[in-house]
């Protein structure tokens, strides 16, 4: 008896003593590419001031719309955003990689709060969307409980597969095709969708773009 609760010990210890294999970070192999100020173009209701649906403070991105607001440009038919379009990174083949975190207030739904433009089948390759405190790859919900906290998002999107990954929290949460080839570049804020709130709100730090 005493000397198989001294093996069972001992067995215990070496398994204290053997590494700890971490997950694999979604970023690791790529390479952070410089951004800028210049880097990041306001979108957001024509009729309004950039100072009136968007501010930097802190290091941080906060974006809002209202479902009644004008579209980014006068003539267009396409719903209220307000958007950062990130300039100086498009491409049309590679692995690409967008990094973030985001912070979505609760009651905010119905908006797409990050996306990839750009694709031969529709308009964008992919959407992360939030709807009633879920967030969705476009209609298809991938996590829950994202309300009122800060959470990781990365998405990789290799356009010659073409094949998108979205990781939240540095897990993997959901793969899917893309729409095609295209000229393709990032997007993050906020882009009324079916739905939508009356108010619609996300935040940002941390924007990375990365490339393979």
């Amino acid at each position: 008896m005493a000397s198989t609760i001294l093996l069972a010990l001992v067995s215990l210890s070496l398994i204290e003593l053997m590494p700890h294999h971490a997950i694999a970070d979604p970023a690791d192999g790529f390479t952070s590419l410089s951004l800028g100020r210049s880097n990041f173009v306001i979108h957001k209701p024509y009729d309004v001031s950039e100072s009136e649906r968007y501010s930097f403070q802190n290091g941080i991105h906060k974006l809002w719309v209202y479902s009644a607001d004008k579209p980014f440009m006068s003539g267009s038919n396409t719903s209220p955003r307000t958007e950062v379009r990130v300039r100086g990174y498009d491409y049309t083949s590679g692995v690409w990689q967008f990094e973030g975190y985001a912070y979505v207030p609760s009651g905010t739904t119905g908006v797409s709060i990050m996306q990839i433009f750009g694709g031969a089948s529709a308009a964008t390759t992919m959407m992360l969307r939030v709807y009633n405190g879920a967030l969705s790859y476009y209609r298809t919900p991938i996590a829950q409980n994202i309300y009122d906290r800060w959470f990781r998002v990365n998405v990789i999107h290799d356009a010659g597969a073409p094949k998108v990954k979205v990781y939240i929290d540095g897990s993997l949460v959901h793969e899917a095709d893309g729409n095609g080839a295209s000229s393709h570049y990032f997007k993050f804020g906020v882009y009324a969708q079916e739905g939508a709130s009356d108010y619609m709100e996300s935040r940002w730090r941390g924007i990375k773009v990365l490339r393979k």
